[in-house]
């Protein structure tokens, strides 16, 4: 006989547990029922008001869950950082950026007032000219004595300074270089900026003041002339100076004495001496310090003994021992023409040559 909660007929043998077992999976919790549409009222509800058995329930007001609330801050600090760095932002926009000005070059032959004089012995030449206290090679072209500016460290006036003297190094100096046959070594001193100008330079000479090799560096014509004495003498200076918050200049002056002979000749042919005067100006900014390398903004060069009447854009062409500078002057200089640059030519003091 069956319980008093169970059928009259008893549960069922084929079901266990009667028909309550396929109810058993759904679940009534508390939020379920909360979020239910209708209400039931009760029965003392019922008969006071003889209203109907159920009633409408408001739909819950429910504000953003705490996930939602942190994504949406999340996107609004993200949108005002975007914002503030935009109108902040501590780099110089690209677009902004103005295009820096090309180097601006001066080179001027010195020619001889008589024949060049020459000695077989290079150490005789020196000991007997103006360079025979030089130093000998980089070691004239010694680093002042330094100190920070308003905007720039100590450590960065430094590197403005080395930067500056590897370049004349490179320039004035190389071995390759002098003879022709290396740029590359000056190239790679050389702020992107200006290697448009650079290459430009070499692939076509003009002397128009903004693309001749010989303002980039010193180097002689391999067809005429040969280096006698690899040790070239040098004396100069260098300052630094900071220019405006953004910029250091440095200002490199100095002259390069060469012992030269004929290309080809043997050590029996006199040699003789080329004097080259270099007033260079470097401009440096922060990622020129950080990159080692240079800005050449102005370089202003004489050299002699050389030819008025010779070209001297291209290559350096030295008068050597016992010859003469030729009959006539620089190009002429037309005054209509505009984007030239005037022709210029001065004299070789006879003071400035080896007495022998």
């Amino acid at each position: 006989m069956g319980g008093p909660g169970d059928p009259p007929e008893g549960t069922p043998e084929a079901v266990p547990g009667g028909g309550e077992d396929e109810y058993r999976s759904v679940v009534f919790d508390e939020s379920f029922v909360r979020a239910a549409r209708l209400q039931e009222f009760s029965a003392q509800e019922r008969l006071d008001d003889h209203a109907p058995a159920v009633r409408r329930r408001q739909p819950l007001h429910r504000g953003l869950s705490r996930q939602a609330l942190i994504l949406v801050l999340l996107i609004a600090l993200a949108l005002g950082t975007a914002i503030y760095m935009g109108v902040r932002n501590p780099y110089e926009s690209p677009v902004a950026k103005l295009s820096p000005e090309p180097l601006r070059m001066t080179v001027i032959p010195l020619a001889p007032q008589g024949a060049v004089p020459g000695a077989n012995d290079p150490e005789q030449l020196f000991a007997n000219s103006p360079a025979a206290q030089f130093s000998i090679g980089a070691e004239g072209i010694a680093l002042p004595a330094t100190r920070s500016t308003a905007h720039f460290s100590d450590g960065q006036v430094v590197s403005a300074l080395t930067t500056a003297k590897d370049y004349i190094v490179e320039s004035s100096l190389y071995p390759e270089v002098l003879t022709g046959s290396e740029v590359r070594a000056v190239r790679v001193m050389l702020d992107p900026d200006q290697l448009d100008q650079f290459d430009a330079s070499f692939d076509r000479p003009t002397g128009d003041g903004r693309h001749a090799p010989t303002g980039w560096l010193v180097r002689f014509d391999p067809s005429r002339v040969q280096l006698a004495d690899d040790r070239i003498r040098v004396r100069g200076t260098l300052r630094a100076t900071e220019t405006d918050s953004a910029t250091l200049e440095v200002v490199a002056d100095h002259t390069f004495v060469y012992a030269l002979r004929p290309a080809g000749a043997g050590e029996r042919a006199k040699a003789s001496l080329f004097t080259v005067r270099r007033e260079l100006h470097f401009s440096f900014d922060r990622d020129d310090l950080r990159m080692h390398q240079a800005r050449l903004v102005v370089s202003y060069v004489q050299a002699g003994p050389l030819s008025c009447a010779e070209d001297s854009v291209g290559y350096l062409r030295p008068l050597l021992a016992g010859q003469t500078a030729k009959a006539g002057g620089p190009a002429g200089t037309d005054p209509f023409a505009t984007g030239g640059a005037t022709a210029l030519c001065g004299s070789l003091a006879a003071g400035a040559q080896p007495k022998v």
